[in-house]
């Protein structure tokens, strides 16, 4: 189990890293957008295309990262209230919900990728490919359920609980 734990950190570090390489590529196309635009009235073409793609691989890829972590928003009320077997028949039932979510999503976005690879969508300036985009945008999506199924399992022996706060660094310390 501590080898698996150590894989899915490490693998989960890639994802984080994937997200903010994707960000930073963002942030350098708007930019550079910006600034032919105003400085020699020729703004680059697609950008606008091309970085919304790009920001829906971002959301989720670093979904894959939270998949894991479980460092998403939580609301538990009601769960702070109960003890802790039935706290974590709730976590387990929490995060199988989430799961199947993600597997739904998983399922239609990989429609959308072969739907759209069929079609030949592309941009409207530069005639790129769409189906690309949209592959990149499901391997996170891919990468997320084996992520949140990871953690399920850990929730669901109770190797792993959702407290008030976890840090990145208490998962990293449990994988050595």
């Amino acid at each position: 189990m501590k080898s698996l734990l150590h894989y899915l950190v490490n693998s989960t570090r890639h994802a984080e890293v994937v997200a903010a390489v994707l960000m930073a590529l963002i942030t350098l196309l708007v930019v550079t957008s910006a600034i032919t635009r105003y400085l020699f009235a020729y703004p680059l073409p697609d950008v606008f295309d091309v970085s919304r793609l790009l920001l829906g691989a971002t959301i989720m890829w670093g979904f894959a990262s939270v998949g894991y972590h479980g460092t998403h928003i939580k609301v538990d009320l009601v769960a702070e209230l109960l003890p802790a077997g039935l706290r974590r028949w709730t976590d387990t039932l929490a995060w199988s919900l989430l799961l199947l979510f993600t597997v739904l999503l998983a399922w239609k976005l990989f429609g959308k990728v072969s739907g759209t690879f069929n079609s030949g969508e592309t941009t409207a300036q530069l005639r790129l490919p769409l189906w690309p985009f949209y592959l990149l945008i499901w391997t996170g999506v891919a990468f997320s359920v084996l992520t949140t199924l990871a953690r399920l399992i850990l929730v669901s022996t109770g190797k792993a609980t959702l407290e008030h706060f976890e840090s990145v660094t208490a998962h990293e310390e449990a994988a050595r």
